[in-house]
């Protein structure tokens, strides 16, 4: 296993600029994720580490080694794609022991490698079948036990989950999970799915138009997003953000009085969470109902305030409400967020 270094990492085709100036450095054995939207750099930056795509400027190093001029067959590393790439000619057994042959090891110790590969994803009834014969998830298990054994420094994942449909996605993410902590070894995983990178990361980078946004756990990045991009991007639903101004350090928008806060007059943008919130009899935010939704364990209640801004609500799966009915919910300074109205930014202490 090794640690993995980003200094002053970018990349640039002419005068589009597709990962800008990045420092990072990932622990040895630590499973990061890099997760944003389509063209933020998140795959620019695996390829760039995995010697597909040349660097710009900036250095790599995997372990003790500046890996910057190594081709991608000599940095150790291993590649799980969102296309899982397998031999449709060749056995489960064949294309899990492919990279074996590849890479001239030994043919004695092959059978041992493989059939441990396929051991820890679950895939020993399967070994004579080609893929043809294999469900989605059974492919995708394939392709991990495939970059498995290899026993390289670094896994390396692409949007592997991507082809699944929902409930596969479900399953074989506690298997990428599970398999992290058995084998421990150093993992960058690419994602646009803010669940997958919730559920899977030690810490999460969140990227936008090349540039890294946030970088920290999952429950760092979810309480306290550093601007209004992550806390739009982050949870399900995104948190609520309410353009207003603050006078005297209460908070006004349509609909929304919220006293409480240590920041100064002018106009912000506040947040707070679905399930932060509670209906109540009274409360700082007043407005109607605009749709209901029944979600299972839970009710959404979505709020128009004033003409352009929503507020999402989540209380019991039994509440019920019409659209159009005024709806009183509990939302103190406390478990808001005030973001700079001009950069997005968060306002640091202004509910404490």
């Amino acid at each position: 296993m090794a640690d993995i270094q980003l200094l002053n990492l970018s990349k640039r085709w002419g005068a589009v600029t597709g990962v800008k100036t990045m420092n990072l450095h990932i622990a040895d054995g630590e499973f990061l994720v890099l997760l944003g939207p389509s063209g933020c750099g998140k795959t620019t930056t695996m390829r760039m580490i995995a010697g597909l795509e040349d660097v710009s400027d900036g250095q790599i190093r995997i372990g003790d080694r500046v890996v910057n001029d190594l081709d991608p067959k000599d940095r150790d590393i291993a590649m799980v794609f969102q296309s899982y790439g397998l031999y449709p000619t060749m056995t489960v057994y064949e294309n899990i022991r492919f990279p074996l042959k590849v890479r001239k090891i030994p043919q004695a110790e092959h059978h041992a490698r493989v059939m441990r590969a396929a051991d820890t994803v679950e895939l020993g009834e399967l070994l004579n079948r080609k893929p043809a014969a294999l469900s989605g998830g059974q492919r995708q298990r394939v392709a991990l036990a495939r970059a498995i054994v290899r026993e390289p420094k670094v896994f390396l994942m692409d949007e592997p989950l991507s082809n699944l449909d929902a409930k596969l996605r479900v399953s074989t993410r506690a298997q990428i999970k599970n398999l992290h902590h058995e084998l421990k070894t150093t993992t960058i995983y690419v994602t646009h799915d803010q669940i997958e990178a919730m559920t899977l990361a030690d810490r999460v980078v969140v990227m936008n138009k090349g540039e890294v946004q946030q970088v920290g756990t999952p429950l760092e990045i979810y309480d306290r997003p550093a601007n209004t991009f992550v806390a739009s991007f982050i949870g399900s639903p995104a948190m609520n953000l309410i353009p207003g101004e603050i006078r005297g350090g209460t908070f006004t928008a349509p609909g929304v009085e919220i006293p409480g806060f240590a920041a100064p007059d002018g106009t912000v943008t506040l947040g707070f969470r679905a399930e932060d919130a509670q209906v109540a009899a009274s409360g700082e935010i007043q407005a109607p109902v605009y749709s209901m939704e029944l979600l299972g364990d839970s009710s959404m209640a979505t709020l128009q305030l004033g003409s352009k801004s929503f507020a999402a609500v989540k209380s019991a799966k039994d509440f019920k409400a019409e659209i159009g009915d005024s709806l009183a919910v509990r939302a103190p300074a406390s478990i808001c967020h005030l973001f700079d109205a001009q950069t997005g930014q968060r306002i640091v202490g202004a509910n404490r």
